[in-house]
């Protein structure tokens, strides 16, 4: 079994902006520029943006962020597990670790955008599993087809 462990992001780490940069191409293909709402680089590198990173001795093997939306509710972005680690437990694990740095910093709600597609299927059954909820837009959201908003009271 391969020991992954969870950290706060190093933006400098080597191999980091690649890892983000196969998010958005895997998304790429699945809906119009419009209905597309990860975080590059740059954005999530913003006042108000935390990244977790999930590392194996093979590398990055997963990442997920919280942003601020208001003083006592955040986003959940930017979340991946590498294809070739699916289904080890490292998206639960990273879930988990965002859920209880929001509860410690008093945020009382967690909210999502995800996609509404077959490939997003698994990440919807995992929020759900994880206590989140299916919402209505929030935030700068519209109601999109392409997507799934989604939310968790936290505290």
């Amino acid at each position: 079994m391969t020991t992954v462990i969870i950290e706060r992001a190093d933006f400098s780490e080597p191999g980091l902006a690649a890892f983000l940069q196969d998010h958005l191409d895997d998304l790429e293909p699945l809906s119009p520029p419009e209905s597309r709402h990860a975080l590059d680089l740059t954005a999530l590198q913003a006042p108000g943006v935390r990244l977790w990173v999930a590392r194996s001795e093979d590398g990055i093997v997963g990442t997920a962020g919280l942003a601020s939306l208001a003083a006592d509710h955040e986003e959940l972005k930017s979340m991946r597990t590498d294809p070739g680690f699916r289904g080890r437990g490292i998206g639960r694990r990273l879930v988990s670790v965002l859920v209880d740095d929001a509860r410690s910093r008093g945020v009382a709600r967690i909210s999502l955008e995800t996609g509404s597609g077959d490939f997003f299927a698994p990440a919807r059954s995992l929020y759900a599993s994880a206590g989140f909820v299916e919402c209505g837009p929030f935030g700068s959201y519209r109601h999109d087809p392409y997507s799934t908003f989604m939310t968790l009271v936290v505290s």
